[in-house]
Parts: structure tokens; C-alpha cells; sequence
């Protein structure tokens, strides 16, 4: 894929999953001006095709994200973050690295980057949002393997590995009645491969094996990119 095809799939997947009243349409535009002082996020993300995004809101934006995330604390890159796994799934096996609050106007200004309007009305309606995407890298140009400068980008990066053996749907009126000798099912049977999840994605199967006396899990199948967007 080439970088220009690459860069509109993923702005499109990110329309997709941005919280929106309506839907959202991603159209490339000539400028990288952006509201002064409107609220934004950017992120990393090293792959195969490794690139920079950056989301700037329009206020009505901002208020949809609020809804969003609901009653509780709101954490603007937490309710972002699905937006940007689905733009970067595009863009082939890789680390989504953590979404901030910083540097979000800085991507806009860079030549290199592409623009985007995310818009959510007809011609006259001002932009949803503003996505700005920078390709680092591409298996087009030589990109395909990650370079030891590449991969030091998130030496620092803590991502978290979680090992899920099954899951259920559960009333707050049962989770609440649970005491201690309760039985929950499961939607798996006993002896049943485990998912092994980074930052949330799925990446492996395996199966649970006891170490030393320590619970552990035995890698059975890596998945390739197109399992573990599916």
C-alpha cells in the first residue's frame, strides 16, 4: 500500500470510531491551520509502517468526547485511544504507543504531514476535528524492518500484557449478589486456548502452565495482522 493510500485508510478508520453525533467523512486539506488553543492529542506508532497522528477537537467535538466518556473522570486520551488502534490497524503490525495531550499542534505545521478535515455536515459546516498523520516510515521505501532508533522511541513506553481465559456478560444485580463459593461460567470450555493481549489487542494464543508454583502462559500461536484485527 502506498503511503498516500495508507494515510487515507487510517484517517478513515479513525472517522469511523471517533465519537460523533453523525457520521464522519475524512477529506485531505491543503492547510495544517488548526484552531488556536483547541483541545488536542497526538500519539506514536512504530510498524510497519511507522508513523505520527495527532487529533485536533472543534468545541462541539469536545463536547460529544465528554458524553462519551461518561459520568465519571474523563480522560480524553482514554476515549481516543479506540479511534487511534483502528487508524493504526491500517497501517500494518506495529505498537500503538500512549496517546497525550501534547505536542498535538506541532504535527500540523510539519511539512511532511498529511491534513485531514473530519467533517460531519455539508460544505459550509465547520470541521468536526483536524487529523494530521505523518508516515515515518514504509515498506514502500525500505521501511519494512524496524531500526534500533525507530524501536528507542518507546524504550520508555509501558505497555500491558494480559492473559484473558474466558468471558461472560453479567447484570450489575448478579455481580453484586457474588459471594465467595459462586460459580461463574465462562464462554469457553476447560482446556481451551488462552488470548494474550497487548495494550488490549490481541496478538497470541496460548495456554495456561504452572511454573515453579507461579501461574504462566505458554505461547501456542502468534497472529498475524489481519487475526488480530479481526
Amino acid at each position: 500500500m502506498s503511503t498516500t493510500l495508507a494515510t487515507q485508510a487510517a484517517a478513515s478508520a479513525l472517522a469511523k470510531l471517533l465519537p460523533s453525533p453523525s457520521p464522519l467523512s475524512a477529506t485531505v486539506t491543503p492547510t495544517g491551520a488548526v484552531p488556536a488553543g483547541a483541545m488536542g492529542v497526538a500519539v506514536d506508532y512504530v510498524g510497519r509502517h511507522s508513523a505520527e497522528l495527532a487529533l485536533v477537537l472543534s468545541s462541539r467535538a469536545e463536547d460529544s468526547l465528554r458524553l462519551a466518556g461518561g459520568s465519571g473522570p474523563f480522560s480524553l486520551p482514554d476515549v481516543l485511544r479506540p479511534a487511534f488502534e483502528a487508524a493504526t490497524a491500517d497501517l500494518g503490525s506495529g505498537v500503538l504507543g500512549e496517546v497525550t495531550e501534547s505536542g498535538a499542534v506541532v504535527l500540523f505545521a510539519d511539512p511532511g504531514a498529511t491534513v485531514f478535515q473530519l467533517l460531519d455536515g455539508g460544505a459550509d459546516q465547520d470541521p468536526y476535528a483536524w487529523l494530521a498523520i505523518k508516515i515515518r516510515n514504509s515498506a514502500t521505501n525500505g521501511g519494512g524492518e524496524l531500526s534500533a532508533a525507530n524501536l528507542g522511541r518507546i524504550h520508555d513506553v509501558e505497555m500491558a500484557l494480559s492473559v484473558v481465559i474466558g468471558r461472560t456478560r453479567m447484570s450489575v444485580a448478579n455481580v453484586l449478589g457474588l459471594e465467595p463459593g459462586n460459580v461463574v461460567d465462562l464462554d469457553r470450555s476447560a482446556g481451551s486456548p488462552a488470548d494474550v493481549l497487548l495494550n488490549g489487542r490481541l496478538i497470541a494464543h496460548g495456554e495456561v502452565v504452572v511454573v515453579d508454583q507461579d501461574y504462566a502462559v505458554r505461547i501456542t500461536k502468534i497472529l498475524d495482522t489481519a487475526e488480530t484485527v479481526g
